[in-house]
């Protein structure tokens, strides 16, 4: 994990706001990018980012924070990669993202239904590269 979020400091990732799910190991890893990308903000427990909480639940809270700039989600699988599909508008896109996976997707707006653009996916297996 850490490697995945040295490449992405060293690309001038600096999230404006980290959101985590309540369990204690997401809220670690929560921390950990926190220090390593230079946040200095307080970390928010978000029930949105429980196992079982559906992807409307974090676009509601993700739509909630529209005035931040660059939000790291700390959660769970399979909950952010059916986000993932959410957000790109493939309902049946199914995603297998490994522990410590950093995905950037760009929301433009923050209509009723999700949207984003998806432009990295940043598995741990290339950031050591």
């Amino acid at each position: 994990m850490q490697q995945v979020l040295e490449r992405v400091r060293r690309a001038g990732a600096v999230p404006s706001l980290i959101l985590s799910s309540p369990y204690v190991r997401a809220f670690e890893s929560a921390e950990i990018a926190a220090k390593i990308l230079g946040y200095a903000g307080t970390i928010i427990r978000t029930d949105a980012l429980l196992p079982i909480s559906a992807p409307r639940r974090i676009w509601d809270e993700i739509r909630s924070q529209q005035t931040e700039s660059q939000i790291l989600l700390a959660g769970h699988q399979p909950l952010l990669g059916q986000l993932l599909a959410n957000l790109l508008g493939a309902l049946a896109l199914q995603v297998a993202m490994r522990p410590a996976t950093l995905v950037r997707i760009d929301v433009d707006h923050f209509g009723a239904e999700p949207h984003g653009v998806l432009h990295w996916v940043l598995p741990p297996e290339l950031a050591a590269e």
